[in-house]
């Protein structure tokens, strides 16, 4: 019976007794009032913390003075630290006898690669727990005031990125925008602010130029920035306010009524 627990092996020397302990903690969108308790309670505890790059230095500044913080951050566009190698230097920490965090932003198990981390640790006989973050889309629709699945606009949400990995086949936004007109469906589309002109043109193929839309940069810390558009302007928006990644796309009629909102940190285009 496989009970989950590490056992000596030729590639994994140590014994159960001297193996460290190893989680996937989701850091939020950024602030730190954001973090769940126990999320906040392993990362005090943790002697060693991998940390992705849209971890905030304000969540950090949480762990203990003696914890050894490491830097493995990926950015689109940017040099980034190869995927295999962020996994050797996890299970390298565990079988060190560290308490390991792997500190992922958002939740570990959305768009943060924490799936394969999560099975190349337990193929190597390690028991991982994973903690929930707050997932920078909800965050996103909290701070606009709308409900992602607002009953008279949406009957359902999409996550989605618009970032797929080399060699994976292109997501079908056309088939995407005609499924979410016919289902009444809120999209929010993380990573895809440089492919935003074309997700914007394959999205008008099923969904209308005036459909609502906003474009939130840094959700949730203090330079959060926010541009309220349709998706016919959307590229044109994005452009214009001079947006950056990271940010957070959401499309849908959950957004009517939101250009006649007070937005204070807003720039609604």
């Amino acid at each position: 019976m496989n009970t989950g627990k590490a056992t000596p092996t030729e590639n994994n020397p140590r014994s159960p007794a001297n193996i460290g302990t190893c989680s996937l903690v989701g850091a939020g969108p950024g602030d730190p009032e954001l973090l769940t308790l126990k999320a906040l309670k392993a990362i005090q505890a943790a002697t060693v913390l991998l940390v992705d790059d849209l971890v905030s230095d304000a969540v950090l500044a949480l762990a203990a003075p003696t914890a050894r913080i490491v830097h493995v951050g990926k950015r689109g566009g940017c040099t980034s630290t190869p995927q295999a190698f962020v996994e050797k230097l996890t299970l390298m920490a565990v079988r060190d006898g560290q308490t390991v965090v792997r500190l992922k932003g958002g939740d570990p198990l959305v768009f943060g690669r924490g799936g394969e981390e999560l099975a190349h640790l337990q193929a190597a006989g390690i028991r991982v727990e994973v903690i929930n973050g707050i997932t920078a889309g909800f965050a996103a629709a909290t701070s606009l005031g709308v409900s992602l699945t607002h009953r008279n606009h949406a009957h359902g949400v999409v996550f989605i990125t618009g970032h797929a990995r080399p060699g994976d086949a292109a997501t079908d936004w056309k088939a995407l925008a005609a499924t979410a007109h016919s289902a009444r469906l809120t999209l929010v589309i993380y990573m895809g602010l440089s492919n935003a002109a074309h997700i914007q043109s394959e999205l008008l193929h099923g969904l209308p130029a005036d459909t609502p839309a906003a474009v939130l940069q840094n959700v949730s810390l203090p330079g959060q920035r926010c541009a309220c558009t349709t998706l016919g302007a959307l590229h044109t928006t994005i452009e214009r306010e001079q947006l950056a990644s990271p940010c957070i796309m959401v499309i849908g009629d959950v957004l009517h009524g939101l250009m006649q909102l007070p937005l204070p940190a807003a720039l609604c285009a």
